[in-house]
């Protein structure tokens, strides 16, 4: 194993996943954030990585984008693969005068057409004009998400990107998502604390504590004794919101071991 390598490299025409991360262990000061985590992307699906406070969830996001460098483990990134990142959240100086319009013109400047463009892909096209300290919530995370589609990503990264909203504005912004990713054919990786939001939405599921717990279909991960003992029988009522009814295509060239249960209705396990 290589220490926190990081490539980009592949043989010409090989397969490769959007990521291929293998036993990454991450140190924050004297702490031990992530400890012989193993993941893939896929081109196309969704999968959201879910844990309790303080399980590294955020910490692997940032170790994929770069923004951190792993102890130990590789990290393998599809060559020339464009990924477009939402934070938990952006802290701007309120009495800083901007535009939405200047504010995603920086610092790449992309051409008006393109902020324009990204603009009404979200459906915020009137905001342009608006100053980012005027906007709601809802409105902001919007623009963030307009930001993270100039560069028209083959992976999408959002880092609990509804933290803050109330319920509807919730579940607008992740059925945003979905459209999305049907409209771009790219793949999704976040995270998310709304467990019937990952029920729902996701093709796969991370369950994280420092370590992988536990992964795979929704239906799956909510079964397994690792999830349940971090978040309890509680999650039930949760979990019941779980339905089976994606109206995505898996092109994959695998539809018969994708590892969904493909039962027309999924409850919640008893």
């Amino acid at each position: 194993m290589s220490d926190g390598r990081v490539g980009d490299t592949a043989e010409p025409g090989a397969h490769m996943s959007l990521v291929d991360a293998k036993g990454l262990s991450v140190r924050l000061g004297r702490q031990m954030v992530l400890s012989n985590v193993s993941l893939a992307i896929q081109p196309g699906e969704i999968v959201t990585i879910v844990g309790p406070n303080g399980s590294g969830k955020s910490t692997l996001l940032r170790s994929i984008i770069g923004a951190i460098r792993p102890e130990a483990g590789t990290l393998h990134l599809q060559p020339g693969l464009r990924i477009g990142y939402v934070p938990q959240k952006l802290q701007l100086d309120a009495t800083l005068p901007m535009t939405v319009a200047r504010f995603l013109a920086l610092p790449k400047r992309p051409s008006p057409g393109a902020i324009v463009a990204a603009l009404d892909e979200v459906g915020a096209g009137a905001l342009a004009r608006r100053q980012m300290a005027d906007l709601s919530g809802g409105q902001f995370q919007r623009v963030l998400l307009a930001r993270a589609l100039l560069g028209r990503p083959q992976l999408l990264i959002l880092d609990e990107a509804t933290q803050g909203l109330d319920q509807p504005g919730s579940a607008a912004f992740y059925a945003l998502i979905a459209d999305i990713r049907a409209r771009l054919e790219c793949a999704v990786l976040m995270v998310s604390h709304e467990l019937h939001v990952v029920m729902a939405a996701s093709d796969r599921v991370i369950c994280l504590n420092g370590h992988v717990c536990c992964e795979g279909a929704p239906a799956h991960v909510a079964s397994a004794p690792e999830y349940r003992a971090l978040f309890g029988s509680g999650t039930q009522g949760a979990l019941a919101l779980y339905r089976h009814d994606h109206d995505h295509a898996h092109d994959h060239g695998h539809d018969a071991d994708c590892g969904h249960d493909h039962a027309p209705k999924q409850e919640a396990a008893q």
